[in-house]
């Protein structure tokens, strides 16, 4: 909480600044800072991505981020003090990369399993995502950083995202949408929310009633509300509680503002509250100079928490015995996820890790005495990957490419070396985006008969190779692409060059468009995909696994998840379980690890010995796998959310709007309740998640009765039954005994919390279970009075211990 001397002290800055310093305040410099005013010793805040890595202002190789787990995988782990562990790393990685803001967490509801940013959101549930969620944000601020909500609200699928109007009932809105940003903002004190691209009920976030009741009335919400970047399109939206802009320079405030408030169409208290909520971040984050900065505690291990979270959210589906391995003579890794790490989803969030374990290094490492062989199996990649380093140097010689900016004169504004194959620009001043071409010089070194080489970007190219042109043509975004999609997924396509010689000159010359979004564009070179027989290479994997001792097979999502678009189905791209269908049949002894950031379908399951989901893990994926694999630790993980087991039985499905209109018609039956609903078994349901022992739930302890509004604490009795000491997560689930007079869940979370235990032991954990979990939203609260079940287990299905519990109106 901010004193009354400090609110005292920046009233008196904003009431010396005029009308023109305040409403410069409001829209961003640039695309990654907030205005300076020198004259009141407030300098430039740096915001940047962050959920699963502090990017900073520079999005290239010159300035490495420690790559965490993705928030499925952290909330996995349904771990409170792992989750804020992870969000203090978060933090400590924004202090050494000079960012005041982290734009983290995403807390969207994972609505449906179809949606594109799903492994950027915590959860299905409400409950578990603000639960998780609120402990994030206080690891991040506990270093003095801001942490951001995103995106307020109902912004849970990719779909026309900057333009579609969610439908959603008040009730809906309250329980599910709502009550997942409420913990955070409530419990965890975050400094900032994030206005969403999307329209609620007709009216578009920046310009929506929500910002008002319930953020600031209800919530007590005294941060800044900023804007998703271009989110904020009109003038109407400074009426609102919506305070920052961005990006910036440009924007619809500015002198249009100014002119607004001047001649009496906006008053000008709306300004002074926005530039209060400014000048307050800025005194919380350290940006003026007239006030202390915070105390900043020493940061983590940043890498050593990556580790450890990827390894608390490893869940094990299935497993016949095999694991953990013991000593294993050979081992036959497959699949392109084992060598080509999938560590993060696509998308604004993406980092880049200073190193990434792979599946390949981690298993060498973790059984040096074995023979670890890898076969590729099953193509996955569809656009263009990096040219491997080490076969890549500059006309110099020097590892990496020599990229040239030139401008409409042909005259050189930058010359740089690079040891990327892309050059990334997401700022109106970056070199790539101010270039009128674009050059890439190297010199590469291939075995190949026939080279392809890889194109990417919304450009014209034209290429060389030692001065002779011999390809050049033009890509562009297509009408239905998102328009983020210049830096994000631009398009690409192959060209066929003579095979280099190892002091062959190659030459890219890009000449950028101007589509999609304003001031991103991303462009590079590299390697398309294998041409390979498919059929091929699935014997030889199959071969492979044949011979080895155990088969560990990476099947990945690729690059189906990511912002800017929803995936179209749930199966695995490519011939994938083709492969492991062949691969299982020649060795049984197979795991299978699933290396995805949201659920896919899983055919064969019943025919491999074990599976484990690993999600988007992070830059430790193969040490932590190893780890996991050789039962060093634990697979710590609990579902987050349902796994269906066949597309057509999937109860919330829908993405794609209608007429611009997306109607959330399920209400509050979303994820496990949705399930529940249908009365349809998913592959493995909320919660689901096996350990290398065995556990019992002996009992659950409810008081008889309860008042109203009053929360509660159970006690839940565990009992490890294994030979070695085990992770489990204690969930509680509430029923109704009685038929209800509102449209309520078969079951619905009330409450969980982890438990650890040596062989043998028995112990009691504490369950919160808050007043909230009894209530319906009806123009308010309300409490329906009446007998509830309470059930105890370790997945919504798996629930072996059940106690009465009355709910009674205060007297």
């Amino acid at each position: 909480m901010m004193d009354d001397e400090t609110r005292t002290h920046l009233r008196t800055l904003r009431e010396s600044l005029s009308l023109d310093e305040k409403v410069r305040l409001l829209t961003g410099q640039d695309s990654w800072s907030t205005a300076p005013l020198p004259s009141v010793g407030l300098r430039s805040m740096v915001l940047s991505d962050g959920p699963a890595g502090v990017r900073g202002q520079l999005w290239d190789e010159r300035s490495p981020s420690v790559n965490f787990p993705s928030p499925t995988a952290v909330a996995a782990s349904w771990d409170r003090d792992m989750v804020e562990r992870v969000g203090r790393g978060l933090g400590g990685e924004a202090v050494r990369k000079g960012a005041d803001v982290v734009l983290a967490p995403t807390i969207n509801i994972q609505r449906t399993p179809y949606g594109g940013r799903h492994f950027e959101a915590f959860s299905e549930d409400p409950l578990l995502t603000s639960e998780l969620a609120t402990c994030y944000v206080r690891g991040i601020q506990a270093f003095g950083v801001g942490a951001t909500v995103k995106h307020y609200v109902a912004n849970d699928s990719e779909t026309e995202r900057f333009t579609v109007d969610v439908r959603v009932a008040d009730r809906t809105l309250r329980e599910v949408y709502l009550a997942a940003f409420e913990g955070p903002v409530v419990d965890g004190g975050c400094l900032l929310v994030m206005s969403a691209y999307n329209s609620v009920n007709g009216r578009t976030a920046s310009e929506n009633d929500l910002l008002t009741t319930p953020l600031n009335d209800e919530w007590g919400f005294d941060g800044v509300v900023v804007s998703d970047w271009t989110a904020v399109r009109t003038l109407e939206s400074a009426r609102h509680p919506q305070d920052l802009v961005m990006p910036g320079p440009d924007g619809p405030w500015g002198a249009e503002l100014v002119r607004a408030v001047d001649d009496g169409r906006i008053p000008v208290e709306a300004v002074d509250r926005k530039v209060d909520r400014l000048l307050a971040l800025a005194a919380r984050v350290g940006a003026l100079e007239s006030l202390p900065a915070p105390t900043r505690p020493a940061a983590d291990d940043a890498h050593a928490t990556a580790h450890a979270a990827s390894v608390a959210g490893t869940v094990l589906l299935h497993n016949d015995g095999l694991l953990p391995l013991a000593s294993p003579r050979s081992i036959a890794l497959v699949g392109e996820g084992a060598r080509v790490a999938r560590t993060q989803g696509g998308g604004s969030a993406t980092v880049i890790p200073p190193s990434v374990s792979t599946p390949v290094d981690g298993l060498a490492r973790r059984w040096p005495d074995a023979d670890v062989t890898w076969s590729l199996g099953a193509v996955v990649q569809r656009g263009v990957a990096d040219l491997p380093d080490e076969d890549v140097t500059t006309p110099d010689g020097d590892p990496g490419m020599t990229v040239r900016y030139l401008d409409a004169d042909g005259t050189v504004t930058l010359e740089e070396d690079r040891r990327a194959s892309r050059v990334v620009g997401f700022a109106w001043d970056s070199p790539v985006v101010q270039a009128d071409r674009v050059e890439m010089s190297f010199r590469w070194r291939t075995d190949d008969a026939v080279t392809r080489l890889g194109i990417v970007g919304v450009a014209g190219y034209t290429v060389t190779v030692d001065g002779v042109e011999v390809a050049t043509g033009e890509q562009h975004l297509r009408p239905d692409d998102d328009p983020a999609a210049t830096v994000l997924h631009p398009p690409s396509e192959s060209v066929e060059i003579p095979t280099p010689a190892p002091h062959t000159l190659v030459t890219v010359t890009f000449r950028p468009f101007a589509e999609g979004i304003p001031d991103a564009l991303t462009l590079g070179v590299g390697v398309p995909p294998t041409t390979r027989d498919a059929d091929a290479l699935i014997a030889e994997a199959a071969d492979a696994a044949a011979a080895a001792e155990v088969v560990v097979v990476v099947s990945t999502s690729g690059e189906v998840e990511s912002e800017g678009f929803d995936r179209a189905s749930l199966s695995l791209p490519g011939r994938q379980d083709d492969l492991v269908r062949a691969v299982a049949a020649a060795n049984p002894r197979t795991v299978v690890v699933v290396n995805s950031g949201a659920p896919v379908l899983l055919p064969w399951r019943d025919d491999v010995a074990a599976v484990l989901v690993s999600w988007f893990p992070g830059q430790a994926f193969g040490d932590a796998l190893a780890e996991v694999l050789g039962g060093d630790a634990e697979p710590g993980g609990r579902l987050p959310v349902t796994w269906p087991d066949v597309e057509d039985e999937v109860p919330v499905s829908d993405t794609r709007p209608v007429d611009g209109v997306l109607e959330y018609a399920e209400g509050v039956h979303v994820g496990s309740r949705a399930w529940l609903r249908a009365g349809v078994a998913p592959a493995y349901p909320f919660g689901h998640g096996l350990g290398y022992t065995s556990w019992r739930l002996d009992h659950v302890d409810a008081p008889a009765t309860l008042t109203a509004g009053d929360d509660a604490v159970l006690r839940v009795g565990l009992t490890n039954q294994g030979d070695r000491a085990g992770k489990t997560v204690a969930q509680v689930y509430l029923e109704r005994a009685t038929p209800s007079e509102v449209d309520r869940p078969v079951r619905w979370l009330g409450g969980f919390a982890t438990a650890t235990a040596a062989p043998g032991e028995t112990v009691v954990v504490d369950v919160p279970v808050a007043a909230r979990a009894f209530q319906h939203w009806d123009d308010g609260w309300r409490t329906e009075p009446g007998t509830y079940v309470v059930r105890a287990g370790f997945s919504v299905e798996d629930l072996p211990a059940e106690v009465d519990l009355s709910v009674e109106t205060a007297r």
